[in-house]
């Protein structure tokens, strides 16, 4: 049985935002995107802070939102939890009080209220900090009670709009695990909204991918970081991404450069390549590589241990290399220099979507 089938259709002004989802019991959904993508305003409107322009809204087989129908049901009668970017607990109620709130909205009476309330702290590692308000709360003790606020009222459908962002990175290290074990113990539907691909390849079963308010692809992270089908994608997972024509184990590329592919393929095609996959030379290489090409440094970045170096030239590419393979070559920005990729790095796949 399916918790959440949502046709979630908004305009706003000049945009639209035109997104599916379905969200089974157990499950957690990321949904990715840029920034002004719609990832919010999905959210907004699942929760019925953002009415629909069209489509519909059905969590556990009822209609919440249904504009067709006449049918909406306002945000504090929706079986849904909301855990919001900043948390937004309540400053002037204590830790108990913010999460006994859902239940009394419930009209629980005020002892089982605070009871149940006391539970969560408990279940969230704060039940010494019942008494304490918000402001004397740190980042990660705040998100853990707009989290125990959330599922105090059972949600059917719980949504997180971006609930690490606001931590430090070692914060965020911790929460991440303390949340990823409180979603696995929750029953009902989960959709997790976030920029970081990190946390949704950690905390989701299932990724959705929203551009410019559409769904442009989803899967589990193995298929997308695998096959990466717009520039987004592909720079969220860390690849090079091409589209081309592929005419057996060569994929030609729209300006007339061609790239030598491990996969045979025909047709329509994408081809990626890892950054690291990317060797770099001061003179045209000899050897095995059968993708080479001449190219330009136009940036150069940190990246982990390693430097991420920005190439121009008949395609763009970026490429991982040590500190001190970047010494040897004395990298600098306007450098010219050769690129090269073997062709058991290089993998092509259809452009057009399989369907079932």
């Amino acid at each position: 049985m399916t918790s959440v089938d949502a046709h979630v259709v908004v305009d706003r002004g000049t945009f639209r935002l035109d997104v599916r989802l379905r969200i089974d019991p157990g499950q957690v959904v990321a949904l990715l995107g840029p920034n002004g993508a719609g990832k919010t305003t999905a959210l907004r409107a699942l929760a019925g802070l953002q009415p629909l322009t069209a489509g519909h809204v059905t969590v556990d087989g009822t209609d919440l939102d249904r504009p067709g129908r006449r049918r909406f049901i306002p945000p504090e009668r929706r079986p849904i939890g909301v855990v919001f970017q900043d948390y937004l607990l309540f400053p002037h109620l204590s830790a108990l009080d913010n999460v006994a709130f859902g239940p009394r909205r419930h009209g629980v009476d005020r002892r089982t209220a605070r009871e149940q309330a006391a539970g969560w702290l408990d279940r969230v590692g704060l039940a010494g900090h019942a008494r304490r308000r918000p402001r004397q709360l740190s980042g990660g003790q705040a998100q853990r009670v707009a989290l125990a606020r959330a599922l105090a009222v059972q949600p059917a459908l719980l949504l997180l709009d971006e609930p690490l962002a606001a931590l430090d990175a070692r914060t965020r290290l911790d929460t991440r695990a303390e949340l990823q074990r409180h979603l696995a113990e929750h029953a009902g539907a989960a959709l997790l909204v976030t920029h970081d691909p990190l946390d949704a390849l950690v905390l989701a079963d299932r990724l959705v991918i929203v551009e410019d308010g559409r769904v442009v692809q989803e899967g589990d992270a193995a298929t997308i970081t695998a096959r990466p089908r717009t520039d987004y994608v592909a720079r969220l997972v860390g690849l090079n991404l091409y589209r081309g024509r592929a005419d057996g184990h060569t994929v030609h590329l729209a300006d007339g450069f061609s790239l030598a592919a491990a996969d045979p393929l025909d047709g329509d095609a994408f081809v990626v390549f890892r950054p690291a996959a990317v060797a770099l030379h001061p003179h045209q290489p000899d050897g095995s590589p059968r993708n080479t090409w001449q190219a330009t440094v136009a940036g150069i970045q940190r990246h982990g241990d390693n430097l991420r170096i920005q190439l121009t030239g008949p395609i763009t590419a970026a490429a991982d290399v040590t500190p001190a393979a970047a010494a040897h070559l004395h990298l600098a920005p306007g450098q010219r220099l050769w690129a090269a990729v073997k062709a058991a790095e290089t993998h092509a796949y259809p452009a057009a979507e399989a369907r079932s």
